[in-house]
This record gives C-alpha cells, structure tokens and sequence, in this order.
C-alpha cells in the first residue's frame, strides 16, 4: 500500500494520462522498469525541488537579512562552540 509523504493514510490513486516518447517507453518494457512508478517518482522529486526552490525563494529576505547580521556581528553563541 502506498503511503503519501505528507500524510499517514494510503495515498489516493487516480488514472492519468501522461505522453512520452515511443523509444523510452520500449526500452523501459525492455528493461522491466514499472512506467508508473518511474512516473511518480521523478515527479515526486520534481514536486519536492520545485517546493524548495519557492520556499527559498518566499523567504530570501529573510535568509539575506539574516546571513548580512552574520557576516556583520559573527553567529549568535559562538563563544560557546565547543569546535
């Protein structure tokens, strides 16, 4: 049963129709490689790099403001840094 990433109940299916090359889907039916699940997984990934790329991007004020108090004052607590 397929878990979701976000969630612990069993993830919904739903059918879709997707198009790819001719030469890639025969050599993956070569290759025994489940078309479905190669699908999903690189659309889970790009699903995930794209996730981060906005988060990085909704919050790059932040992080510059931030990385500008550092490189100005040093890290917060640094005297206690133990390396």
């Amino acid at each position: 049963m397929r878990m979701t990433s976000r969630a612990a109940k069993p993830a919904t299916r739903r059918a879709t129709n997707v198009s790819l090359p001719t030469n890639l889907i025969e050599e993956a039916r070569r290759l025994d490689i489940n078309i479905s699940q190669a699908c999903e997984s690189g659309l889970e990934a790009t699903v995930a790099k794209t996730r981060a790329e906005r988060w990085i991007e909704e919050n790059r004020e932040a992080i510059e403001s931030s990385n500008a108090f550092v490189e100005k004052h040093g890290l917060p607590l640094a005297k206690y840094r133990q390396f």
